[in-house]
């Protein structure tokens, strides 16, 4: 089993910048890919971005392309996700997880392990 913590989430106005970190413990060995997802009420539950934990590889979904950046530590344990130019639509509560496949997608489907997840709001 893998256990995810996240942290950082809160409330920003429009235009702000959030960072939220992600801390993995337990058999983190076994898990290849990281990622942040994020659920707004009444929404499916969609892929933020995503890292592998053993290349440079990372991928983000079109929304927050060329305003955010994935990255994790050398062990793998820990993934950060920092978001600029904050925007209403970001709003949503944001999930770490986890990954024991090699081909790291933005497919929820993918992931076995999940954080509790951090709220983030963004006033206008």
């Amino acid at each position: 089993q893998v256990q995810l913590v996240e942290s950082g989430g809160g409330s920003v106005q429009t235009g702000g910048s959030l960072r939220l970190s992600c801390e993995a413990s337990g058999a983190t060995s076994t898990t290849f890919c990281m990622a942040w997802f994020r659920q707004a009420p009444g929404k499916e539950r969609e892929g933020v971005a995503v890292v592998s934990t053993i290349t440079d590889y990372t991928r983000y979904n079109n929304d927050v392309a060329g305003r955010s950046t994935i990255s994790r530590d050398n062990s793998g344990n820990s993934v950060t996700l920092e978001m600029n130019s904050l925007k209403p639509g970001d709003s949503a509560m944001y999930y770490c997880a986890a990954g024991v496949g090699r081909y790291c997608t933005l497919n929820k489907s993918a992931f076995q392990f999940w954080g509790q997840g951090t709220q983030v709001t963004v006033s206008s």
